[in-house]
């Protein structure tokens, strides 16, 4: 077996990926529809986290107040949304396994940039990179830019941006999709969750891939 190029560069998404982001999301959302008098079913919303924000307001607002209240909601999170979100177990060690391995490890989102920044600096996770405002095929331009050969992600949308730009495409079932549908989705690779990120990591860097857990 053959050891991947150097310098590894590992990406990974933010929201149920590296953290769980659902209590402060369904927080921000109570916040603007108390704000607005709008009804947004906050519950429901959190489980349908991963596509841009603007998606998840069309099913709230008319089309001529989305942009208004994307920035609406973006001016109230950090104060809604930063201190409930907790890291997702083994997402601090999957970081520390990129370096322990010589690597570098960008996260990728579709989140604000600023916030998803503050979210990380909050945690304690410190990526060498932070760039927002990307989602599904998108995220490859950065992927590309920063030359990731593993993109980590929940979603199916990670999967394709991963593919698109020609990374390994490793999903991780803690966020809206499950594992058959990251699988039909084509991921490379599923895991159980970023626990088990490490090993899989080790494994890769000498040249092979273990079976998914």
């Amino acid at each position: 077996m053959t050891t991947h190029p150097a310098p590894l560069t590992v990406g990974f998404d933010l929201d149920m990926t590296l953290i769980d982001s659902r209590p402060g999301i369904r927080a921000a959302y109570r916040a603007l529809s108390a704000e607005t008098g709008v009804w947004i079913d906050a519950d429901l919303a959190v489980t349908r986290l991963g596509p841009p924000l603007e998606q998840e307001l069309a099913h709230w607002f008319p089309d001529g107040r989305i942009q208004e209240m994307g920035d609406r909601y973006r001016a109230i999170y950090p104060d809604h949304a930063i201190e409930p979100t907790v890291a997702m177990p083994g997402a601090r060690e999957a970081i520390d396994a990129v370096r322990a391995a010589g690597g570098r490890a960008i996260v990728v989102t579709a989140k604000h940039e600023p916030n998803a920044k503050l979210h990380l600096a909050h945690l304690g996770i410190e990526p060498d990179e932070t760039i927002g405002w990307l989602w599904a095929e998108a995220k490859a331009e950065a992927l590309r830019e920063h030359g990731a050969s593993v993109y980590v992600g929940d979603h199916v949308g990670d999967v394709r941006g991963a593919r698109v730009a020609g990374a390994y495409a490793v999903a991780v079932p803690t966020g809206p999709c499950d594992r058959d549908t990251l699988r039909e989705a084509g991921a490379d690779v599923v895991l159980d969750d970023l626990t088990a990120f490490p090993a899989w990591l080790d494994a890769y860097t000498q040249g092979g891939s273990p079976g998914e857990r």
